[in-house]
């Protein structure tokens, strides 16, 4: 029963490569990736090929020396330099085209998962999976599997596919070879001579068998270590970045004492799964080397009777050690490569668990699409919610519309109910309430991109397309101010003129001299800049449709008051309208309408009143 499950387990894991493995053969780069895969396997067969030759040039060689004739001698050390000319050319192209397809297939599986993890906002809603009840069966760090993972795949997929089919390969051409050479064992017991033919053949069976079984033994925890090693090593990593990432705040807060503990803590974890890993490997070491270093001794000592009876020459048995090694080696291909494929099954199992996370993200997205341009009503279910329903509609009496409209959190309850509300084109609406009641979610819906939400969000093409979200915190890529500007657009859309002219409207006249420097502008400008840089994009790309979610709470009353002046005349002009969540008084004088979050005495769930 144990076995029938291990063999059940090694079909799984071989539907799982199969499953990584076969997009790129049939991909777009699938005649470069075959020819490369079929030379691959050529040069390794040239290169057993060889091994052939050698087998035979060792029987002669060594012959020649047991008879001191010294004419085959030199004619051997010369057919030695052909043979290992050859080999070397072999060699050195096999490991060229190897590396070339590693590289190859990794550049392809990298840009795979980079697009599907970026498209259909799926980084995004990996991020809110992760806080639901399936967040043990969510990949982490995105980051490692896609830069970590996918190189690690590639490698050792091609390395232990290519060194099985090398041991196949050896195995089939030397077995005959010393079934040949060996000779029949013969021994008498209980009267009766007995005969075992190819006798070293099966000794090399007996000898690999023996090893595998003991090596699978030993190293059965390395999967589950390796595994473990990749995600620890992974959330210390992140957590670094996190420290890189936030800096000022936690400077400002004087946190540097706990970040080192935490940071500790989660290289505590590390440390201790990697002792765990290194005294695996130890003890399975111990058992590899001496298994290989026996192995050098074996046939001699197998041998050595018929050698001293003169039932064989000196290279007849050096030609059966060479066989033999060869066989066994092949035989033993597990033993040699066990750590390999433990470190490779880790991996497999990590980006399988990536690849189902995506899935499981474009699932949402293509329910979305199911969904579209239907007005039923879904039910929230506390241990599933469903996502919202985006209608694209021909309208021209409103931008936005949403119809019974359900907003949860991703533990499943419910933040707002029973929304309908409507914006109009020339629309200026507040959106207030206490915090935490749900604004920024609503705005998320509005967008899209919140999952957990059931009911009728009805957009027009016009909002699709001119539509803008001001977070309260914008990021800003690492790169030239320009880019960061015109940020998501290519900054080559825009003029020099235009983009001075956006800076200039959103009170950063001192940043024009500094379009191409590069920077991390997220952490050099200050809350304040970081917020009118924001302002800015509005003021470059002019879009009708603006939702402002405190985006001008770090900005001085004055200031503020002069960039919403603005904000509504870009407003006016494109006849568009806003939406803002804000608390300020200064803020609230520029809407003409509100809508309110409102709970109910003794419930917790609200719903919004427009007025």
């Amino acid at each position: 029963m144990h076995w029938i499950q291990k063999w059940h387990a090694a079909q799984t894991q071989m539907r799982k490569v199969w499953a990584l493995s076969i997009p790129y053969f049939q991909s777009e780069e699938k005649w470069k990736a075959r020819a490369l895969l079929a030379a691959i396997v050529a040069l390794n067969l040239a290169t057993v090929y060889m091994l052939v030759l050698l087998n035979d040039w060792n029987r002669l060689f060594y012959d020649a020396l047991q008879d001191k004739n010294q004419t085959v001698f030199w004619q051997q050390l010369l057919r030695f330099t052909y043979l290992a000319f050859a080999y070397i050319i072999i060699a050195v192209y096999k490991f060229y085209l190897t590396q070339l397809l590693e590289l190859r297939w990794r550049a392809w599986l990298t840009a795979h998962y980079t697009r599907r993890w970026l498209a259909h906002k799926a980084f995004y809603t990996l991020e809110l999976l992760r806080f639901t009840k399936t967040d043990g069966q969510l990949a982490d760090n995105p980051d490692q599997r896609i830069q970590e993972d996918a190189n690690l795949f590639t490698s050792y997929t091609v390395s232990l596919s290519m060194g099985l089919l090398n041991a196949v390969v050896t195995l089939l051409s030397f077995v005959g070879i010393l079934w040949a050479i060996s000779g029949a064992l013969e021994f008498e017991f209980d009267g009766t001579m007995y005969e075992i033919a190819g006798f070293m053949v099966w000794m090399a069976v007996v000898y690999a068998v023996a090893g595998s079984l003991i090596t699978h033994w030993i190293g059965r925890p390395l999967a589950q270590l390796n595994f473990g090693q990749q995600k620890a090593e992974a959330n210390f990593r992140h957590h670094l970045m996190r420290v890189r990432e936030y800096s000022e705040p936690i400077a400002l807060d004087q946190g540097e004492r706990v970040e080192a503990q935490m940071s500790a803590r989660r290289f505590s974890a590390v440390l201790k799964n990697y002792l765990a890993l290194i005294a695996a490997q130890k003890r399975l070491t111990w058992f590899t080397v001496g298994f290989g270093q026996a192995a050098v001794v074996f046939p001699f000592i197998v041998a050595a009777p018929r050698f001293f009876s003169g039932a064989i020459q000196l290279g007849q048995l050096m030609q059966i050690a060479s066989a033999f090694g060869r066989v066994q080696e092949a035989l033993s291909w597990l033993v040699d490569n066990y750590a390999s494929l433990a470190a490779w099954k880790a991996t497999t199992d990590r980006l399988t668990s990536f690849d189902a996370s995506l899935h499981a993200a474009e699932q949402i997205f293509d329910k979305k699409l199911e969904q579209n341009n239907t007005e039923t009503h879904i039910n929230i279910a506390q241990e599933a919610p469903e996502i919202i329903a985006i209608n694209t509609l021909e309208a021209t009496n409103f931008v936005l519309r949403t119809q019974s409209l359900d907003i949860a959190l991703p533990h499943g309850g419910l933040v707002l109910k029973n929304i309908s509300l409507q914006l109009n084109p020339g629309d200026k609406v507040l959106l207030i309430g206490p915090s935490g009641s749900g604004k920024s979610t609503l705005f998320r819906s509005f967008a899209g991109i919140w999952p957990f939400t059931a009911g009728t969000v009805q957009r027009t093409p016009e909002f699709e397309r001119h539509a803008m979200f001001l977070p309260q915190r914008a990021y800003f890529p690492h790169a030239s101010l320009r880019d960061a500007l015109a940020y998501p657009m290519p900054a080559e859309r825009y003029a020099d003129a235009a983009l001075s002219a956006a800076l200039d409207h959103a009170l950063l006249p001192h940043l024009k001299d500094r379009l191409d420097e590069e920077a991390a502008w997220g952490a050099q400008l200050s809350g304040g800049e970081q917020q009118r840089l924001a302002l800015a994009r509005v003021f470059l790309a002019k879009p009708r449709w603006i939702f402002a979610d405190e985006a001008t709470g770090a900005l001085d009353e004055a200031m503020e008051k002069i960039l919403y002046e603005r904000l509504l005349e870009h407003v006016e002009h494109t006849q568009g309208a806003i939406v803002s969540i804000a608390h300020r008084a200064v803020v609230a004088a520029f809407h003409t309408r509100r809508w309110s979050v409102v709970t109910q005495p003794g419930e917790v769930v609200a719903t919004i009143a427009a007025a």
